[in-house]
């Protein structure tokens, strides 16, 4: 119970907010309710505030999640996990020869949170921080997919989210926070087994910084 100075509506709210954030999966207002041992009726009405003010967004299945509203509260902790795998990001792409990219799960799309493109390519592939891609579509989507499921391994994909493109990216489950990939994309036909090696070693250099 929330002490007699604080605001109950607020506290319940905000006990909502840190229950998604805390899982890689979205819940339903039902699993809400049971998990945080609420009626469903404060349950459905404090969700509807939290999409009003895109902090949580909802699914075509009825539950919800986290939404990229929520990232304006966390500018200070986004600039610092873009501080922690920047030299990682750095390294990636100056050994793969690459764009190297760390991504994360927004509901139904896969948001770009850091990006490093290669010093000493001729011609790279450009990806912007904040650009988004379909969730489960082309290399990033598959890996993603798999961390929420609390899967690793590497996922690969050509032309499949920009003609031209390929991309290879190691999915990152169990980091505090929506599932997480990193990976490369370069121009398809250079793509070679020593970029998969590379992502491998990044991936598990983020396991250790970002624990």
């Amino acid at each position: 119970m929330p002490a007699p100075d604080t605001a109950q509506t607020l506290s319940r709210g905000l006990d909502v907010l840190k229950l998604l954030a805390s899982s890689p999966h979205s819940r339903t207002p039902a699993q809400l309710a049971t998990e945080l041992g609420l009626s469903r009726t404060v349950v459905y009405r404090l969700v509807g505030t939290l999409v009003e003010h895109d902090l949580v967004r909802r699914h075509g299945d009825g539950s919800v999640s986290v939404s990229a509203g929520a990232l304006g509260l966390t500018q200070h902790v986004l600039g610092s996990v873009r501080e922690a795998t920047r030299q990682i990001l750095e390294d990636l792409a100056r050994e793969a020869g690459a764009t190297a990219h760390f991504c994360v799960a927004d509901g139904d799309d896969v948001l770009a949170v850091a990006v490093v493109e290669p010093p000493l390519t001729t011609f790279h592939v450009a990806y912007r921080v904040g650009a988004r891609t379909p969730r489960g579509k082309g290399a990033p989507g598959l890996a993603i997919e798999a961390a929420g499921r609390g899967e690793t391994g590497l996922f690969a994909s050509e032309g499949a989210l920009v003609p031209g493109a390929h991309g290879i990216v190691v999915a990152l489950p169990g980091l505090p926070g929506p599932p997480a990939a990193v990976g490369v994309v370069t121009l398809a036909g250079l793509e070679t087994p020593a970029m998969g090696d590379a992502v491998r070693r990044a991936a598990e250099r983020l396991r250790t910084a970002l624990h």
